[in-house]
């Protein structure tokens, strides 16, 4: 938040500005830091009624996350004092809250505080991954680089993620607008050329007749599945959101035919990447297992990683855990791993992994948009033969009448 101010220094001078700060009491602490005596302290204006609607439904997504990172890994390298790297960056953000984020965390860091202590201040932003990260940095003296291996990393992160979300957005396109030509055909269309075929009395085709009664049923009782949807939709979501929960459907989308290997990958991928990250920061290997089995983002796959964890601490192997699942974890990557640790290079090892399961899921993306269009296309146009041979048929036959 900005708030104007006006004060009085020692000489006498009056000084009038504003200043960026995450409340008004840490505003006037800041003031008073200046040796200044403050006579007036106000939030500047917040702006129209519609401006603070959109910063209300703003939200930080990973994005946000990546810039900040690069951009405090420049200024740090640039050596630029964290406070004012902090300082600058909250300015040039465009999102409101992540901004407010950005300033309270220099407030803190000038206050004394260290920058993954106040990192930990907002673990829905900063996931303990990046907390440990900067903390590696801070006890190694390496920060700097610490930073520039981080917004690799997220950024590699952030690409994949985009990869496999972008490879929906063509067949959603394609089945949401499937659903409302559908949708309009059955409250405009098929009512007005029911009509005109029923009042010729002819005998109406299986096809047309079936086509018929389900437009029919669908304008009657269209709030029955539409509710039932609704609720079961519900009901799942507030059931994945446990922890029960969410294992379970984690198991089964691990048991899907054709997604489970595409999933697979990505969660490889993503244990690889974090671990190889992590190891190279000089995060102890327990601590790095553990870590990364919150990353991976599958309750299976965190299960089995703790395992090699509980391993490690043993003093085993992570390959030797590791290759006791063998359906979750394929050979070649317990072999691969087990090879980089007999030659002490785990984190590059892991990385060269990560990069080949990357190379993998852009080949599988490639793969199911190349085969998934057709598909679409050929099931699309299946449906509107049908829909207008109903109609053309009955049509056809009594102007063959006339």
């Amino acid at each position: 938040m900005k708030f104007q101010y006006q004060a009085r220094s020692q000489d006498g001078s009056v000084q009038e500005g504003t200043i960026e700060a995450s409340s008004k009491e840490n505003a006037l602490n800041l003031l008073r830091r200046k040796a200044v005596y403050v006579t007036y302290l106000q939030e500047s204006g917040k702006g129209p009624f519609w401006t603070r609607q959109l910063e209300f439904f703003q939200h930080i997504k990973l994005k946000d996350v990546v810039m900040f990172t690069r951009q405090l890994a420049i200024m740090f390298t640039s050596s630029v004092s964290l406070v004012e790297s902090l300082r600058a960056i909250g300015r040039q953000t465009s999102n409101k809250q992540f901004a407010e984020i950005i300033v309270k965390l220099a407030e803190s860091v000038e206050g004394g505080s260290q920058l993954s202590g106040a990192l930990e201040e907002y673990p829905d932003v900063f996931s303990p991954f990046y907390v440990n990260m900067i903390k590696s940095g801070e006890a190694s003296g390496e920060l700097s680089e610490i930073l520039e291996r981080l917004a690799d990393h997220l950024e590699r992160e952030y690409n994949l993620t985009s990869k496999v979300k972008g490879a929906m957005i063509y067949p959603a396109f394609v089945v949401v607008m499937a659903v409302i030509v559908l949708a309009l055909m059955t409250f405009f269309v098929m009512p007005n050329i029911s009509r005109v075929i029923q009042e010729t009395g002819q005998e109406l085709p299986l096809i047309t007749r079936i086509i018929l009664g389900a437009s029919d049923a669908f304008r009657s009782w269209a709030w029955v599945p539409a509710l039932f949807l609704i609720g079961a939709g519900i009901a799942l979501f507030q059931y994945r959101k446990t922890s029960k929960g969410k294992a379970m459907f984690d198991r089964w989308l691990l048991s899907v035919p054709l997604v489970s290997s595409f999933l697979r990958m990505v969660y490889l991928s993503r244990f690889a990447e974090s671990l190889s990250t992590l190891v190279a920061a000089g995060v102890p290997i327990a601590e790095s297992l553990r870590i990364s089995s919150e990353v991976v983002g599958n309750e299976q796959y965190k299960e089995i990683i703790m395992a090699a964890r509980d391993g490690v601490q043993r003093g085993d192997r992570m390959s030797s855990v590791l290759s006791l699942h063998p359906k979750d974890i394929p050979a070649i990557f317990a072999q691969m791993l087990e090879a980089g640790e007999q030659s002490g290079s785990v984190d590059k090892t892991l990385s060269n992994v990560s990069r080949f399961y990357e190379q993998e899921i852009q080949r599988g993306v490639d793969t199911f948009l190349s085969l998934l269009e057709p598909v679409l296309i050929v099931g699309l146009g299946v449906f509107v033969g049908i829909v207008m041979a109903a109609v053309l048929i009955p049509l056809y036959q009594i102007s063959s009448l006339q």
